[in-house]
């Protein structure tokens, strides 16, 4: 394992702007450190995507990066995760936090014995779900529910739109006639959405967003190794894309609450699209 710097910024990626989701959590918990944030918009969604490619995609930006010095690595994104996870952490000389639907919380809060999983259907086909429904799904039913469209919605900014309410209605009325009581939002993406889920499935119901449990892991992995609380000093968050940066700009501020300069990922001979200077 590399030596960390404590100055270093903390990266953190995304398929798309979903993960503007965990980077608010993490900013919360870690408000004096400087932060790197990569949208991969220019390839969203992943959870359409095959194997191979995300996992390409996973180590280019993972590798980008490291190239600007990152002192750890958040994948923000849970198809990345279960695709790419193992292979970047074989590798990767700082520390890699991740993402996995929040199974175990869910089958701890449920007094109906019924909990709702909703996520792309590449991370729902994953064996990493496979696993978690084993190792927590013996005493409650868990119901998986992909979501196409909605990791869509939410890049278009369309977070209360007639359509992605349709989209939510058909997803979530199967799992209310089961009788879940808790819903895990098991993309980055529905956060964004929590408040039209809420509208949906009424007051009572428990939803489950892991990003602070991830940003609270991402402390405990960088232990000795955080900048201290400053008096006086800001620290700097940038972002990137592999979109128009204009649109990006556009999207990432609305959904980052304040306005934002969003830098591109410049492209290789090849096509690929891969970190520029103002990430190396």
């Amino acid at each position: 394992m590399t030596a960390l710097r404590t100055e270093a910024p903390i990266g953190v990626f995304d398929s798309g702007v979903g993960g503007l989701s965990v980077l608010r959590a993490i900013r919360a918990e870690l408000p004096m450190e400087d932060l790197l944030y990569v949208a991969d918009s220019g390839y969203a969604p992943y959870g359409d995507r095959d194997a191979e490619f995300i996992a390409d995609r996973a180590t280019t930006i993972t590798e980008r990066l490291l190239d600007a010095g990152v002192k750890a690595i958040v994948v923000a994104c849970n198809t990345a995760t279960v695709v790419a996870i193992e292979k970047l952490r074989a590798w990767c000389p700082v520390p890699v936090v991740a993402m996995e639907p929040a199974i175990k919380p869910a089958a701890q809060t449920t007094q109906s014995g019924v909990i709702g999983v909703l996520a792309t259907s590449r991370t729902l086909a994953s064996p990493s779900v496979a696993r978690l429904c084993a190792a927590y799904g013996k005493d409650i039913e868990i119901l998986l529910q992909p979501c196409p469209g909605l990791v869509e919605q939410v890049e278009k900014v369309q977070l209360h739109s007639d359509t992605t309410r349709e989209l939510l209605l058909g997803y979530l009325s199967p799992l209310l006639l089961a009788g879940a009581d808790t819903i895990v939002l098991g993309c980055t993406h529905y956060p964004f959405l929590a408040e039209l889920i809420r509208d949906i499935v009424g007051p009572d119901l428990t939803i489950i967003d892991p990003a602070t449990a991830v940003a609270k892991e991402l402390v405990r992995r960088l232990q000795g190794h955080l900048r201290p609380v400053p008096s006086a000093r800001t620290a700097e968050v940038r972002f990137f894309s592999s979109t128009a940066v204009e649109e990006a700009s556009q999207i990432i501020s609305a959904l980052w609450g304040s306005p934002v300069l969003v830098q591109a990922l410049a492209r290789s001979a090849k096509g690929k699209q891969i970190g520029s200077a103002a990430l190396g």
